[in-house]
C-alpha cells in the first residue's frame, strides 16, 4: 500500500503514486537534468513523444509569436493561419487521399473522435445500421471511455467495465506468440482472415469500423505487422463497407522512418489518428486525419461533424505542430530515422540477443523493443508477479538511462523495455544505451 503521507507536502496529485519522483529542470537535445544535477539520456522521448528533441527555440519562438499575436480562438467562430498551414503541412506527406485534418489535444481524444467520425460517415451515407467497432487484443488506444472500450488490455479496463462501451476484438498480428500457433508465412495471415470472420459473424450491416495500430505500441512492444497483413485488412475492410481506422498516435509523426506508418505497407486508411509527436512534445495536440470524399459526405449530407472542444484546433498548439514539421522537413529528422534506424537495432540485437533472458529484439525505424522472457527455448514469460520490467527499468533510470515500459505481452504476464529516442540521437548513443539496458538486465535476472 502507498503512503500518502510520505509524499511530504505540496498539493499536487501525480501520475505515478509510489513517491518518490526526481524534479526536472532543464532538458536538452536526448538529455534531461533533476535539481540535483542529475543528467538523464532520454531513450525513449518521455512516452515516445519527442522526436525532435528537447528545447527546441524554433518551436518555442512559434508559441510565443502565436500567443502574442492571439492566444485563444473558438474554433466555431473563427478559422485561423495556424491551423490551417499544419493541416496543409500534414496532407503534404500523408498517404493519397487523407487531405483533411481535425486537430484536438491528445491521442485518446483522437481515437474518440475517429471512431465518433467513422460513425457519422455511415449516417451521412444513409447507413445508420452501421456502428459498432471492431479492434485487436493487446492493442492500446488511450484511456477515455470510448478509447477503453476499443482497448484490447483487460487490465486497464477492468476498473471500469460496466461502464465502457461494447467493442468486438480479434487477435493481434503477434507472430511470436501467435493466437493460433500458426507460423508466418504458412499461416497465410490467419489473425488478418479473423476480421473478415468477425465481420460476418456480428452481421457486415452493422460494423462500422475497424481499428488498429500501424505498429503495435506499448502493448506489444514495437511489433510490426508482417508482410502483407494491412493489405489483406484494407481488402476486408473495402468488401464490406467497413472504415479502416489506423491509431498512429505512437507510430506516426516519422518515428519509424516514414511520416506515416502505413505508408510502408502503401495502404491507405479512411482515418488516422496523431498525437505524441504531433507537436514533438512541447503542448498537447492531436489530430484525426481523414480522406477528402468522407469529409465531403460529411458536410453534404450529414451537415457537419457532431464533436467538439474547448481546445480543439487551437492556434498556439497548431503553430507548435507547423514548427515541429517545418524542423523535421529541414533537417530531414524522418530520412535520418529511415537511414539509421538499422543501425539502433542492430546495436541492441548484437548486445542483447545473447542473453538468455532476451526472447526477442525487434522494432522499424527508432522504435524498437526487447521481450523478456523467463526461458528462451519455450519463450515462457516471467510471472508478472515478479515485476521484471519495472526493476529492470528503474534500474536504468537509476543510471541515467530512461525507456519505456511494457507489460502483459503473454496476456497478464509479459515483460519488455521499448527504446525510442529523439530523432536527434547521436549515433555514438546507439551502444550506450544498449550496453546500459544490457547491464540492468544482467543485474536484475541474474541474482
Amino acid at each position: 500500500m502507498i503512503d500518502a503521507s510520505s509524499r511530504g507536502g505540496g498539493h499536487l496529485f501525480p501520475r505515478r503514486l509510489d513517491p518518490p519522483l526526481p524534479v526536472a529542470v532543464k532538458s536538452d537535445g536526448v538529455w534531461i537534468e533533476d535539481q540535483d544535477g542529475n543528467r538523464y539520456l532520454d531513450a525513449s522521448g518521455g512516452a515516445i513523444v519527442v522526436n525532435a528533441g528537447h528545447g527546441r527555440k524554433e518551436i518555442a519562438q512559434a508559441v510565443y509569436d502565436q500567443i502574442l499575436a492571439y492566444d485563444y480562438i473558438h474554433p466555431t467562430m473563427f478559422t485561423t493561419p495556424a491551423a490551417e498551414s499544419l493541416a496543409s503541412a500534414l496532407a503534404a506527406h500523408a498517404p493519397e487521399g487523407i487531405d483533411r485534418f481535425y486537430f484536438l489535444s491528445g491521442g485518446a481524444e483522437a481515437v474518440e473522435a475517429a471512431i465518433k467520425l467513422a460513425r457519422q460517415i455511415h449516417l451521412a451515407n444513409h447507413h445508420p445500421e452501421k456502428f459498432r467497432l471492431i479492434s485487436r487484443w493487446k492493442s492500446y488506444h488511450g484511456l477515455t471511455l470510448g478509447a477503453l472500450s476499443a482497448m484490447g488490455r483487460t487490465a486497464f479496463q477492468t476498473p471500469y467495465a460496466p461502464m465502457l462501451a461494447d467493442a468486438v476484438h480479434i487477435p493481434p498480428p503477434y507472430c511470436l506468440r501467435c493466437s493460433y500457433g500458426l507460423t508466418f508465412p504458412d499461416c497465410r495471415l490467419r489473425c488478418a482472415l479473423a476480421l473478415e470472420e468477425t465481420i460476418l459473424n456480428m452481421g457486415p450491416e452493422t460494423v462500422s469500423a475497424f481499428l488498429a495500430e500501424t505498429v503495435s505500441g506499448g502493448t506489444l512492444a514495437a511489433y510490426p505487422p508482417p508482410p502483407g497483413y494491412f493489405d489483406a485488412i484494407r481488402k476486408i475492410c473495402n468488401a464490406y463497407d467497413v472504415l479502416l481506422i489506423l491509431d498512429e498516435v505512437l507510430c506516426g509523426m516519422g518515428r519509424t522512418g516514414r511520416w506515416f506508418a502505413c505508408q510502408h505497407d502503401d495502404v491507405v486508411p479512411d482515418l488516422v489518428t496523431l498525437g505524441k509527436g504531433l507537436a514533438g512534445g512541447t503542448v498537447p495536440l492531436s489530430a484525426v486525419g481523414v480522406k477528402g470524399y468522407h469529409f465531403d459526405a460529411v458536410c453534404a449530407n450529414g451537415g457537419g461533424f457532431t464533436h467538439g472542444g474547448t481546445f480543439s484546433h487551437h492556434p498556439v498548439a497548431a503553430a507548435a505542430g507547423l514548427a515541429l514539421v517545418q524542423i523535421l522537413e529541414r533537417e530531414q529528422l524522418v530520412e535520418r530515422v529511415s537511414e539509421v534506424g538499422g543501425v539502433l537495432g542492430e546495436a541492441l540485437k548484437s548486445r542483447l540477443s545473447d542473453l538468455a533472458w532476451v526472447g526477442d529484439v525487434r522494432g522499424i525505424g527508432f522504435l524498437w523493443g526487447i521481450e523478456l522472457v523467463r526461458d528462451k527455448a519455450s519463450n515462457t514469460p516471467f510471472p508478472r508477479k515478479h515485476q521484471v520490467t519495472e526493476k529492470i527499468w528503474q534500474t536504468l533510470f537509476e543510471n541515467g538511462i530512461i525507456t519505456y515500459k511494457s507489460t502483459g505481452l503473454a496476456g497478464i504476464d509479459g515483460d519488455a523495455i521499448l527504446v525510442a529516442p529523439p530523432f536527434v540521437m547521436d549515433t555514438a548513443d546507439f551502444g550506450l544505451v544498449a550496453d546500459r539496458i544490457r547491464a540492468a538486465i544482467e543485474q536484475v535476472l541474474s541474482t
